[in-house]
C-alpha cells in the first residue's frame, strides 16, 4: 500500500465524517461577514472557499535569447473544519492559462505532445498546466499540529525548502509533517516521499522526483531571542534520474545540518536592530556516490525606522576543491530559490566553484497614503563571487513596487543583471496583479 492509497482513503473518511454533521443540522446558517470568508454549516464545522488568482506579465531579455509570457494562475479549493475534533479537511486545484507563446516553459526538452518546450526563446518557468495542487488532513491545537497529505511547506526563510511561490505553479510535497509547541520551545518534523516541482502534471521527466527526504527544525523562540538547529535529508531515488543523464548536483541526494539564529533589538517603538545568522555543513547522502563537504554561512543586519528599513548582509554557498571527480558546490533544490541570489536567478543551481552573495537593500511602506493604498518597494544590490578561485561572477540591481486596492494587490518588479564571469547580461520586468479570498 502506497502513501497515495493512504491519503486517498484517509481524504475520503474525514470528508465523510466533517460532512455529516452539517447534513443533519438543518438549521439556517449565518452569512459571511465577508465574500469568501467561511460559512458555518453545522455544529461547530465551518466550510471555507478558497480562491488565489494571479495574472502575470513577464519580459525576460538575455541576449542572444528574449521571452515574452502572459499567464494566468488560478488555485480553486475549500478548507472544512470541526473545532471540537481539531480536524480539517483541505483540498485545491490548481489551472495556469499561457495566453502567448512567445517564451519557452521548460528549460529541458519534454515529449512531443507537449508544445511548451521553445528551445529559441528564454525560460519562463511558468507552463500550462491543470492539477492538484494541495490536498490534506490536518490535527491543529495550540500544542500540535499534524498534516498528512499534499502540502504547503515552507521552512524559516525557505532557503532549503520553501513552495516556491513566486512561480505560477508551486512546490508541493506528498508527505507527514508534525509541528509541536511547548512553552518557548518549538519542534517541526517532517517525512516526504515525494517532491511536486513547478513544472506542474505535464513537466515529464521533471513533473515530480520520488524518493526519502527528512526536515527537522526546532530550537528556542523567546521574544526577539530565536536559536534553531535543523538537519535536511534528502535521499532521491535512482530511477528519478532515468531520463536525466546530464543532471547536476541541484538533484544529487545531500545531507545538510546546521543552526540559525536571530536577535531583534526594540530601541524603541519606532527604532529596531534585527541580526540573523546561519551556519551548515553539507556532504552526499544516500544515492549520492560523489563524496564532498562543503560549508553555508548567512549574516545579515537589518535596521528599521518606522516603516523604512535598510539591511546589509553576506551568503556563501561554499565548494570542495578536492571533491571526488573534481570541485563541487552546495545545493538546496527543495529551496525557494528565487527569493535568493537576486530575482534574474542566474544563480537557481549554484556554480561548481560556489558562490557568494554580498548585498545591501532598502524597503518600505506607507500604510497612511490613500492616494496608493497599501504602497510597498523594496531595492537591492548584489555582488557575486565564486567560494574556490575567488573569480568575480557579476552584479546585480533589483527593484519593486506595490499596492493594494481592496483584495487586489498590483506589483512592478525589475531585475538587472550585469555579467563579469558568468552567465550573459539579463534583464527581467513583471507587471501582476493578484486577487484571493
Amino acid at each position: 500500500m502506497t502513501f497515495q492509497h493512504v491519503l486517498r482513503g484517509g481524504c475520503a473518511v474525514l470528508a465523510l465524517g466533517l460532512a455529516a454533521p452539517a447534513l443533519a443540522d438543518t438549521a439556517p446558517a449565518p452569512a459571511p461577514a465577508h465574500f469568501g470568508d467561511p460559512v458555518s454549516i453545522g455544529d461547530g464545522v465551518t466550510f471555507d472557499p478558497m480562491l488565489d488568482a494571479r495574472l502575470r506579465w513577464e519580459d525576460v531579455d538575455a541576449a542572444p535569447k528574449s521571452a515574452d509570457a502572459v499567464t494566468l494562475r488560478t488555485r480553486l479549493g475549500f478548507e472544512v473544519k470541526d473545532q471540537h475534533s481539531h480536524l480539517s479537511f483541505l483540498a485545491e486545484a490548481v489551472g495556469t492559462l499561457a495566453l502567448d507563446k512567445g517564451y519557452s516553459a521548460f528549460p529541458y526538452a519534454v515529449p512531443a505532445a507537449n508544445n511548451q518546450y521553445r528551445p529559441a526563446l528564454a525560460t519562463i518557468a511558468d507552463p500550462q498546466t491543470l492539477g492538484l495542487n494541495r490536498v490534506q488532513i490536518q490535527y491543529a491545537t495550540k500544542a500540535l499540529t499534524v498534516t498528512l497529505g499534499r502540502q504547503r511547506i515552507n521552512q524559516d526563510d525557505q532557503r532549503f525548502v520553501g513552495s516556491v511561490g513566486w512561480r505560477q505553479n508551486e512546490q508541493t510535497f506528498d508527505a507527514v509533517r508534525v509541528e509541536a509547541r511547548r512553552g518557548v520551545f518549538n519542534l517541526d518534523a517532517t517525512y516526504a516521499d515525494r517532491q511536486n516541482t513547478i513544472y506542474g502534471a505535464d513537466g515529464n521527466p521533471r513533473d515530480f522526483y520520488s524518493g526519502k527526504f527528512v526536515f527537522v527544525n526546532g530550537g528556542i523562540k523567546d521574544g526577539g531571542s530565536t536559536l534553531k538547529g535543523f538537519a535536511y535529508l534528502l535521499d532521491y531515488d535512482r530511477t528519478s534520474f532515468i531520463n536525466l543523464p546530464n543532471a547536476r548536483s541541484q538533484l544529487d541526494s545531500s545531507q545538510t545540518y546546521g543552526v540559525r539564529i536571530g536577535q531583534v533589538f526594540p530601541f524603541s517603538k519606532t527604532l529596531s536592530l534585527a541580526l540573523s545568522g546561519s551556519y551548515a555543513r553539507q556532504s552526499n547522502y544516500g544515492n549520492n556516490t560523489r563524496a564532498y563537504n562543503v560549508n553555508y554561512y548567512q549574516a545579515d543586519a537589518a535596521l528599521t525606522v518606522k516603516t523604512q528599513t535598510v539591511s546589509v548582509g553576506y551568503e556563501l554557498m561554499g565548494a570542495d576543491a578536492r571533491a571526488t571527480g573534481g570541485t563541487w558546490s552546495m545545493q538546496t533544490p527543495m529551496a525557494t530559490l528565487h527569493a535568493f541570489d537576486g530575482w534574474a536567478d542566474l544563480f537557481l543551481t549554484t556554480p561548481t566553484t560556489g558562490l557568494g552573495d554580498t548585498h545591501i537593500g532598502l524597503a518600505g511602506k506607507y500604510p497612511k497614503l490613500k492616494a496608493l493604498p497599501g504602497l510597498s518597494y523594496a531595492v537591492s544590490y548584489h555582488w557575486f563571487g565564486s567560494d574556490v578561485n575567488n573569480t568575480k561572477f557579476g552584479n546585480e540591481i533589483d527593484a519593486s513596487v506595490g499596492i493594494k486596492t481592496h483584495r487586489v494587490s498590483w506589483l512592478a518588479k525589475y531585475a538587472n543583471y550585469t555579467a563579469k564571469g558568468f552567465g550573459v547580461n539579463t534583464q527581467k520586468f513583471w507587471l501582476e496583479a493578484d486577487y484571493a479570498f
